[in-house]
C-alpha cells in the first residue's frame, strides 16, 4: 500500500480538482454560457456531455445510455486498476500515467453516476475549427495516455537474441528436394 500512496494521492488530487472546477462552473456560468478567456482561441463554457469522450454519442438518445456508459466506464476503470496494481515499482512513468487516467476516469464517472452526464467547460477553437469541450478529467486522461504512448515508444524492443523465429523461419521450405 505504501508504494501506491503517491499515485493514490495523484488520483485523489485529479478527482478533487475535476469535481471542484465543475462545481465552480455550474454555480458561476449558465448552461451553454461562454466566457472568452483568450479571444479567438479559448473560452470557459458550461455544457453537458451525455455521450462518451469528446462528445461521441452525445446526440444519440439510446435507452439506458447513461447506465451503459457508466458500466463501460466502470469496467475500463477496473481493468486499468488491475493492470496498475500489477505493474512493478520500477515502472514509474506508466504508474504515473495510469494514475492520471484513473483519476480522470473516476472524475467523469462520478458526474455520470450523480448527474447522468459529464460537465465540460474548456472550449478551444480557432476561427471555424472547434475542439469538443472538455474538463480536467479529460485532460488528465489525455496526458496519461500520451505518457503511456511515449513510454512505449521509448522502451527498447526485444534484442535479436530474445527474438523468436518468425513465420518464415519456422515454415517448411517451398523448394522441392526430390
Amino acid at each position: 500500500m505504501k508504494r501506491h500512496l503517491p499515485h493514490l494521492l495523484l488520483m485523489a488530487a485529479i478527482v478533487l480538482l475535476d469535481q471542484g472546477t465543475k462545481a465552480l462552473v455550474v454555480r458561476s456560468l449558465p448552461l451553454h454560457g461562454y466566457v472568452p478567456l483568450v479571444d479567438g482561441l479559448l473560452s470557459l463554457s458550461h455544457v453537458r456531455n451525455r455521450g462518451a469522450a469528446f462528445g461521441i454519442l452525445s446526440d444519440w438518445d439510446l435507452p439506458y445510455q447513461t447506465l451503459l456508459l457508466s458500466l463501460l466506464s466502470l469496467g475500463a476503470l477496473l481493468a486499468i486498476a488491475f493492470y496498475f496494481a500489477r505493474l512493478p515499482a520500477s515502472a514509474r512513468l506508466p504508474r504515473v500515467a495510469l494514475a492520471l487516467v484513473l483519476g480522470g476516469a473516476v472524475g467523469n464517472l462520478l458526474d455520470r453516476l450523480r448527474l447522468g452526464y459529464v460537465v465540460d467547460f474548456v472550449h478551444v477553437y480557432w476561427r471555424r475549427y472547434q475542439w469538443p469541450d472538455f474538463n480536467v478529467a479529460d485532460s488528465a486522461i489525455t496526458v496519461g495516455v500520451t505518457l503511456l504512448v511515449l513510454d512505449i515508444l521509448r522502451s527498447p524492443g526485444p534484442s535479436p537474441a530474445d527474438a523468436k523465429p518468425g513465420i518464415e523461419a519456422a515454415a517448411p521450405s517451398a523448394e522441392r528436394t526430390d
